[in-house]
């Protein structure tokens, strides 16, 4: 499931960069294009997240028995922590916006209010389940090895 995540993540990033505007949370027209923002925010972002279904496929597939197991668990902990605070993060303050505990910038006010915007929650979203199904592979596979270290 955290593959799965992963490119659902990274297919947007891949067509934002081409052009296309769907499922963008905001205005795609006043978003970056043709700059290095845009570059790493769409094809970069888009390329570290097919990275990270490749990480999250060594964690249960058979050809990830070759990789340091402690080095590709670490790196998936610390990335799942990340990305679940990341995405519980946005969701925290959307909440205080929505109390009127904050006021979005003048800089955003217009992209918070853009009808786009709600795309957020489901990418968010995203972040959240990507990030707690990572942490979950990375677990079982530490289970899973040291059953085998002490069944072996």
């Amino acid at each position: 499931m955290a593959a799965g995540a992963a490119l659902a993540y990274a297919a947007p990033h891949f067509w934002w960069g081409a052009g296309i505007g769907a499922t963008f949370p905001g205005d795609f027209a006043s978003a970056p294009h043709g700059t290095w923002e845009a570059a790493i925010g769409y094809w970069v972002m888009g390329a570290v997240a097919v990275s990270g279904a490749v990480v999250a496929l060594a964690l249960v597939r058979p050809w990830g028995r070759r990789l340091p197991r402690r080095t590709l668990c670490a790196l998936s902990l610390t990335a799942s922590v990340g990305m679940t605070l990341w995405g519980f993060t946005y969701f925290a303050m959307q909440g205080l916006l929505a109390a009127g505990r904050v006021v979005s910038a003048p800089a955003f006010a217009a992209k918070d209010a853009h009808p786009q915007a709600a795309w957020g929650l489901f990418w968010y979203g995203l972040f959240v389940l990507w990030g707690l199904m990572l942490g979950l592979a990375a677990r079982n596979r530490l289970r899973r090895d040291d059953d085998a270290v002490a069944s072996g």
